[in-house]
């Protein structure tokens, strides 16, 4: 199991990434990575080509609905991140939970 200090780093690198893909220009959307093994939800808004305000809080009942959902557990993250797992492969397989409106959806298959 990755650490919480390893899963941010990871976030930091594939958000930043995917912020700075000029398929992204011009959106303004809240993103959340649920992380099922740590029992954390990191938070965080996708605006202006960057990736602000990721923060990590408990998952429960409190968590806010963000515009884009991820769902996976920290070692996935981590090995994503890495080159270990592509993330068209962890999906299809079921190990990366991929929420989003259809329009984001379909901006995001763009940038993935």
């Amino acid at each position: 199991m990755a650490t919480m200090d390893q899963c941010m780093t990871a976030l930091k690198g594939i958000l930043g990434d995917l912020a700075a893909n000029p398929a992204a220009a011009g959106l303004d959307r809240s993103l959340s990575c649920r992380l099922t093994d740590l029992e954390q939800v990191v938070l965080g808004r996708l605006s202006s080509g960057a990736v602000r305000d990721l923060h990590a809080v408990e998952d429960g009942a409190g968590v806010p609905k963000a515009d884009i959902r991820l769902t996976m557990t920290s070692d996935d993250l981590v090995s994503l991140t890495n080159g270990q797992l592509s993330f068209g492969s962890a999906w299809a397989g079921g190990r990366v939970k991929l929420e989003a409106g259809l329009r984001d959806l379909l901006r995001l298959r763009k940038l993935l």
